[in-house]
């Protein structure tokens, strides 16, 4: 029997938790759903990604408002994906910041990627006739910026490429803690499909640096302790690592996308078959590490009808 498309078949809501993971820092966490994070500084509070719907986006708000009655000034988004921005409206904030490389991924692919992962994830569309449309930065930047929420510091930064071309990173050095969104993940599958994976492992290093005492991650756990973000990182790198080299092989001995699958499901499933949404992201991983592998630098547009197309082929 062919297995459902991506997560058509997982409509099982699940448990939100809701970690403090420094001062005033919080993360939003939901079973390998994408998370969201918390930043309360002196007189207002920063957000980081919006979830897929102002529905959605309505339950981060819930749990704010169990820790401060503080207003929502800034939200922050590390990249774009469809079900990372598309709730930022239900948040009233005055700022939206991303990086200028992913809006321009917005103004390249939105509508594209919007209905690609309303068909991948149902579920995580509830509400979606709320949507106003696609969301829009008020503020970009290239490398770095530095917002202050009254004293509070926070570093927004660009330290390269990895999940996608646009990625960013928010670090709050009074407390040493970093939201890294879909760079690092916590016993879940990194969705790579629009990623670089020849940029991911410095893009790691660049994070590790900082020897942060906590990560608020894309998916998954929060990771309190040097230890916990360590093991995270590492294990991040080794799923990206597993991917992309069983499909360079086959892609330098000319051998087919089918092939490449077949390699990397033999390297990837013996130590990542457990993780969320592993079934979901594999076709699309082993995809873009197919074409990267065969120089193509720029990740391609996935549509609702290339999705289905390239799952059958693969997964069906």
């Amino acid at each position: 029997m062919a297995k459902a498309f991506a997560s058509q078949g997982d409509m099982t809501e699940k448990e939100i938790s809701f970690t403090e993971v420094g001062e005033g820092l919080w993360a939003f966490t939901a079973e390998g759903d994408p998370n969201s994070g918390v930043i309360i500084g002196d007189d207002s509070v920063m957000i980081i990604e919006a979830q897929a719907t102002p529905r959605l986006a309505g339950k981060v708000i819930e749990k704010v408002r169990e820790v401060t009655d503080k207003p929502i000034t800034h939200v922050a988004l590390t990249h774009y994906h469809a079900v990372r921005v598309l709730g930022a409206s239900a948040f009233g904030a005055e700022q939206i910041i991303m990086s200028e490389m992913a809006r321009g991924m917005v103004m390249e692919r939105g509508k594209e990627d919007w209905d690609s992962e309303f068909q991948r994830f149902p579920r995580l569309f509830e509400g979606h006739e709320s949507i106003p449309g696609l969301t829009l930065p008020t503020t970009t930047f290239n490398d770095r910026m530095t917002v202050y929420l009254g004293n509070r510091r926070v570093d927004l930064m660009h330290l390269g490429r990895a999940h996608t071309a646009g990625d960013i990173v928010i670090h709050v050095p009074d407390q040493n803690v970093m939201f890294t969104g879909d760079i690092v993940e916590y016993h879940s599958a990194c969705y790579c499909g629009d990623g670089h994976f020849a940029d991911w492992g410095n893009t790691l290093d660049a994070i590790k640096a900082y020897g942060v005492d906590a990560i608020a991650p894309g998916r998954g756990d929060a990771l309190v302790g040097p230890g916990m973000v360590n093991k995270a990182i590492e294990n991040t790198r080794d799923f990206v690592e597993s991917t992309y080299r069983p499909a360079a092989r086959v892609a330098a001995r000319n051998g087919t996308l089918k092939d490449a699958w077949d390699a990397v499901r033999a390297e990837c499933d013996p130590k990542f078959s457990d993780y969320a949404i592993y079934e979901h992201c594999l076709p699309f991983n082993v995809a873009r590490a197919y074409d990267e592998a065969r120089g193509i630098a720029h990740p391609r547009i996935w549509t609702d009808k290339r999705d289905i197309e390239m799952w059958e082929q693969l997964q069906g």
